[in-house]
């Protein structure tokens, strides 16, 4: 029962009551004898009320986050970790500035990953906006929290993007003779992070964290419910594949 009011409350809360809204504009439009706007109106509501349903979201994020598993045994000689978002400002437990939640998952595994190897961890990211101040240096200040040396850290906080990423940690790698990184980030940029580095010559072995789906999901009527979050994925990852095939075909 509770399973079915929710499936209710998906139509009357944002972004389903936006879709009805729609489609009641739709049949207006349709009464009142524009019929090719009415049917635009239905195509696209129909096109953004597919992409915010779970059903669609969950299959469109397994095309990138399948490309890569995680290997059971990794072997390298570095864990490389990107950014993905910070905010300065943020206050946290010992101090202020903080990482958003996908570099806080990628910084998780990257600090799980150097435990469990003995390895040094280098973290790329810079200061892309105002606020978000220079992520590597707060990773650094979060990393060391949590008991890494900081002799085993390695800041790179110049690059602004996945491009840079690459190619402003591959000399600090080579600089100290590190030529195996396990790159850690999150499941549905690992696609395009990998080519980055690959076209710089760098064998890397990809370490995806951070999902965004289900490996295995499991299919049910709440999977056809209108939902924001499904929606957000959808949008992460039509973006996502389109940075990918820019960095694979044009940079």
């Amino acid at each position: 029962m509770i399973q079915f009011l929710k499936f209710g409350a998906s139509f009357v809360l944002p972004p389903g009551i936006f879709f009805l809204l729609f489609f009641l504009l739709a049949y207006a439009a349709w009464k009142r004898g524009e019929r090719f706007a009415a049917k635009g109106i239905v195509l696209l509501t129909l096109v953004f009320y597919i992409l915010s349903t779970g059903f669609v979201a969950e299959r469109l994020a397994e095309s990138l986050e399948g490309v890569y598993s995680p290997p059971e045994t990794p072997q390298g000689d570095v864990v490389v970790m990107l950014g993905g978002g910070a905010f300065s400002d943020a206050p946290d437990v010992d101090g202020e500035g903080a990482l958003t939640a996908s570099p806080s998952a990628r910084l998780l595994t990257a600090v799980r990953l150097s435990r469990k190897l003995d390895l040094p961890i280098l973290v790329s990211g810079g200061q892309v906006f105002q606020e978000s101040g220079k992520e590597a240096l707060l990773a650094k200040r979060i990393l060391m929290s949590l008991g890494v040396p900081e002799e085993n850290i390695i800041v790179e906080s110049e690059s602004q993007n996945t491009t840079q990423n690459a190619a402003f940690s591959v000399p600090l790698l080579r600089e100290r003779g590190l030529t195996h990184p396990i790159l850690v980030t999150s499941a549905f940029h690992m696609r395009r992070a990998v080519l980055n580095y690959e076209k710089l010559g760098m064998e890397i072995v990809p370490y995806p964290t951070d999902y965004l789906a289900s490996r295995h999901p499991i299919l049910h009527y709440m999977k056809f419910a209108p939902s924001s979050g499904a929606l957000a994925v959808s949008v992460t990852v039509l973006q996502e594949s389109l940075r990918t095939a820019v960095t694979r075909y044009l940079e």
